[in-house]
């Protein structure tokens, strides 16, 4: 066990985090003016008292609530804060992960068993069980970066920020960070996700916190910034999905939500402010370097389970106001147990790829140990004075935050995987566009089955033109690849993915004749490679 699991594998009491973030909140609140306090804390009656009309709520969060109310209005500033940190305190109480080594040990050599078998042929027999292949190396592709994350593992505070594509992303990221050997990581995950006792148990005991999307207050997301800043200066490695909500369209992320990206930035300027008094690579009470570094994770998917509903939902612009879609395909278990056994019965069904590790401005870290070193030292000269005190900054530790952002995102479509379902999808889709002679969206999803139809030989050239392009690429390292070696063969790998389990097919084949069947799902799949350059 490295020595950066040590702070993971010791029990974490809920007293302990509720104590330390709402110092952390009543310190700030504190030093906030009248004007900017009763702001904030109005914004969180607001939001709250209508998130209640709308959802049930419990006696104690009324009475919370009532008693911010009875502050605001006729209450001293000391009150008033007095009443917020209540608040908070109920909401670290709901958001604070129980991890539990033991659990997650016996996670950790059971779950990796048991979800290879789910995801392996169905048993022969009686003595099925023993039959049954347990690797899941040919179904999830675990490809980058491992040893050298590995290594920085064991001297710093790791924070992987992965696209997010499904709901599957959390426990097909777990089990590729066992299958690799990488140490385990706490995370956010959505609140709905624990109204399940028996699921919400073993999450909490696995690494995972609780994120309640409702809650829209500023007050509430600065509560999980600061549990999130906890969480590093403690020394767990976490895990965010920058992105915030899954990706509707099937693209690859561009726009990132910095608020807790940034918290990254805020763990390893409070850990440098911890020793700033010593050498400028002393380390931390533990043994860690005061470091803090992320690492890009990109997941390519064959099929995506929830893909009718997430382009649906894209496409009537929905996204902005559900931030949560309730009655998707992953709500219902019968459905997720059939994809599973459907689709992920795959080789390469899924591609994660653990990029190159970056510091928390988004600059790349030195693989040697002795540069890596100096430039620690250089690093901190960005946020201390020339005494080596941490200067604080928010416009500037924005700019940083932002650069951050936008290194992750050249490092998702960097290590993005074309797959068959990908390609042909855009080929048909080109092919549709460029017949109809328009690029709206909307006219094209509502063309007739004629129009969709065309000569599979067609498609086989341009589908064999498309291959090169994508060679070109990914050998100039712009994108990666995972594809048959003939058009012939990437044209039926994608039609059998397609038949495997949507109850529409996103392309369906008869004889010399391909078509677009659901043209919605067609987009989805076609716009995770929408950007790549196909040529003439």
């Amino acid at each position: 066990m490295s020595r950066t699991n040590h702070a993971l594998f010791r029990p974490q009491p809920e007293s302990k985090w509720v104590r330390s973030v709402v110092r952390r909140t009543g310190n700030r609140l504190r030093g906030m003016d009248l004007d900017a306090l009763q702001s904030l804390l109005e914004d969180a009656r607001y939001s709250e008292k209508r998130r209640l009309e709308r959802d049930d709520a419990s006696a104690a969060e009324v009475e919370a609530m009532q008693r911010l109310s009875n502050a605001l209005v006729r209450g001293t500033r000391t009150q008033q804060i007095d009443a917020a940190l209540h608040v908070v305190g109920s909401w670290v109480s709901e958001i604070h992960g129980n991890f539990n080594p033991r659990v997650y040990g016996i996670a950790t050599n059971l779950v990796p068993q048991a979800l290879t078998a789910l995801l392996s042929e169905k048993p022969r027999g009686l003595g099925g069980w023993r039959t049954w292949d347990l690797s899941i190396s040919r179904r999830l592709k675990i490809e980058g970066e491992i040893d050298w994350i590995k290594e920085l593992s064991e001297e710093a505070t790791l924070i992987l920020a992965p696209t997010h594509v499904s709901n599957m992303d959390s426990p097909l990221i777990g089990m590729a960070l066992y299958e690799a050997g990488l140490p385990p990581f706490v995370y956010g995950a959505g609140l709905n996700l624990f109204s399940n006792p028996l699921l919400g148990w073993w999450l909490r005991r696995l690494g995972a916190y609780t994120v309640d999307r409702r809650k829209k207050a500023q007050l509430y997301k600065d509560t999980l910034k600061d549990y999130s800043v906890l969480c590093l200066r403690e020394g767990l490695h976490s895990l965010f999905f920058p992105g915030g909500t899954r990706c509707r369209s099937g693209a690859i992320e561009t726009h990132l939500k910095k608020g807790l990206l940034g918290t990254g930035l805020q763990a390893w300027q409070e850990n440098l402010a911890t020793i700033e008094h010593r050498a400028p690579t002393a380390t931390m009470a533990d043994g860690r370097w005061p470091e803090v570094y992320v690492i890009p994770c990109t997941l390519s998917y064959q099929l995506v389970l929830e893909a009718p509903t997430l382009i649906n939902d894209h496409l009537a612009e929905e996204g902005k106001q559900r931030y949560i879609i309730n009655d998707d395909e992953f709500a219902r278990p019968a459905e997720v147990a059939g994809f599973a056994s459907r689709v992920l019965d795959l080789d390469s069904a899924v591609v994660c790829h653990f990029g190159a590790p970056m510091d928390v401005l988004g600059q790349e870290v030195p693989r040697d140990a002795n540069v890596r070193v100096e430039e620690m030292r250089k690093r901190r000269r960005y946020v201390t004075n020339r005494a080596g005190a941490v200067e604080w900054d928010a416009q500037r530790d924005r700019v940083y935050t932002s650069d951050l952002a936008s290194a992750l995102t050249k490092a998702y479509h960097k290590n993005a995987t074309v797959l068959s379902t990908h390609l042909v999808c855009r080929v048909l889709w080109d092919a549709l566009s460029e017949s109809m002679e328009s690029t709206d969206v909307f006219r094209l999803v509502r063309s007739d089955q004629r129009t969709r139809t065309f000569e599979r030989s067609q498609v086989l050239r341009r589908l064999h033109r498309a291959m090169i392009a994508v060679q070109e690429g990914a050998d100039s390292g712009l994108f990666r690849s995972n594809l048959p070696s003939s058009a012939h063969d990437v044209l039926e790998l994608a039609i059998d993915r397609f038949a495997r389990f949507h109850r529409t097919r996103a392309v369906v084949a008869d004889g010399r004749q391909v078509s677009i069947g659901d043209p919605r799902l067609c987009l989805y799949y076609r716009n995770r490679v929408s950007t790549i350059d196909m040529g003439a």
